[in-house]
């Protein structure tokens, strides 16, 4: 019976469209209130993960982020992508998915990713007479690379409530991120030939040469990063906090878009948007640690064991699960409330938690774009003054794409499993 009154409270409220934070703040609050649990206990829960260098890796990447998105970095890469592909037929829109690509591979955020390429990208493909339903849903579905292409925030949260290997996460997503931009361009330049869509101008070598040469401070971030963790010179921690500096300097020193005096506005802009995750991540550990306790979570465990589900079945109806859940919650709040109850269920099944991993977060960039909730559709419509239907119309292809590739992804664990394999014998 507590588990019911739980689920209508909490359906009944995300669906008043009460902010998550509060929600799972208001039925944690309950739970400690009836159930007579001691307030300091709580308080000692929540200093425990306020502790986690792993969690210290957020606010660094969310800066990291802020200063990339309104730094002139995006800007940058994109014209580096016009050099390397813009004399293809659909070569804008190549380009696109490939700054997009590297831009995910920098900042970990899928909506910083959106909105930064986004802004750059969308007018310029519609001046190149691209439709712009095409150019939003390209755009908004190659942004959700922010948390499957390494660094990635989504990793990060699910390596702290799983008890993972960040490393590990990171390489498990960096194939099927891949594949992912892989067949965003095949079907960019499918859709390029249809349509007709002209070639980007050509640009001189001279010209090349010096976007080639701008770029290289954005592109060396990457290496930076990722090169320091999996050489184990730096923790990942410590790489978000290079990621940070380094975004600071290359914004300030090589590019135009922000100045000496913006530094400290906008790292005032991301702490607060670290704060709203923060509140969500605090108030779901409360959540999380009463429904763990409540040993409902086990109980469920042992119910699908008893039923013989083979994995394949389970995995099936977990990701049903999730695309379901993807239509009306934010992702952050998918993981936090769910993780708590199936973790338990992988090891009885035998489903590697790494594994597992990469299928929840490319069913997590489903949730992105999937009306009618999808984050990237909003702040796509937001910033490029987009009508939500038609920026719900251009996704809907890459939303079957991602699902191919999420069907892939879930049967083929080998495809996530075989780099960390290879790098962590």
């Amino acid at each position: 019976m507590e588990y019911i009154i739980v689920t209508v409270v909490l359906l009944a409220m995300l669906a008043a469209g009460v902010p998550v934070y509060i929600v799972l703040g208001v039925i944690s609050g309950g739970l400690i209130v009836f159930e007579g649990v001691p307030i300091m206990s709580v308080s000692q829960i929540y200093m425990d993960h306020l502790n986690s260098l792993t969690l210290l890796a957020i606010p660094f990447f969310i800066m990291s982020a802020t200063f990339m998105e309104r730094g002139g970095i995006a800007a940058s890469l994109m014209d580096f992508a016009k050099v390397v592909v813009g004399r293809m037929t659909g070569g804008l829109a190549v380009a696109g998915v490939l700054a997009t690509t590297v831009f995910a591979a920098i900042c970990g955020s899928s909506v910083a990713t959106a909105v930064a390429m986004g802004v750059i990208l969308v007018p310029a493909m519609v001046d190149q007479k691209y439709d712009r339903s095409f150019a939003v849903g390209l755009i908004g579905a190659s942004g959700t690379l922010g948390i499957l292409i390494p660094p990635s925030l989504a990793f990060i949260v699910y390596a702290m409530i799983a008890e993972q290997s960040v490393p590990r996460l990171f390489l498990a997503g960096l194939i099927p991120g891949l594949i992912q931009a892989g067949l965003f361009i095949i079907y960019a330049i499918m859709t390029s030939r249809r349509k007709d869509y002209l070639k980007s101008s050509q640009i001189g070598r001279k010209e090349a040469l010096q976007r080639s040469w701008a770029a290289l401070p954005a592109l060396s971030i990457p290496v930076v990063i990722l090169g320091g963790i999996y050489s184990g010179i730096v923790t990942v921690t410590e790489a978000a906090g290079v990621a940070a500096l380094l975004s600071i300097i290359v914004s300030v020193v090589f590019y135009d878009g922000c100045k000496l005096r913006d530094v400290i506005p906008i790292i005032g802009i991301s702490m607060r948007r670290t704060a709203t995750i923060l509140a969500i991540i605090m108030t779901a550990i409360t959540f999380g640690h009463w429904l763990t306790g409540s040993g409902g979570p086990q109980q469920l465990a042992e119910f699908i064991v008893r039923a013989n589900l083979k994995p394949w079945q389970f995995l099936i109806v977990v990701n049903i699960f999730f695309l379901v859940l993807g239509t009306f919650l934010e992702v952050m709040a998918i993981m936090l409330i769910t993780l708590p109850i199936i973790l338990p269920i992988l090891g009885a099944l035998g489903i590697d938690p790494i594994h597992f991993g990469v299928v929840m977060v490319v069913n997590m960039e489903l949730a992105l774009i999937t009306p009618p909730i999808g984050l990237n559709l909003f702040v796509l419509s937001s910033s490029t003054s987009t009508p939500l239907a038609e920026v719900t119309r251009g996704v809907l292809p890459f939303i079957i794409i991602m699902l191919l590739l999420l069907i892939f992804v879930t049967y083929v664990p080998q495809v996530s499993l075989w780099l960390p394999t290879l790098v962590y014998r």
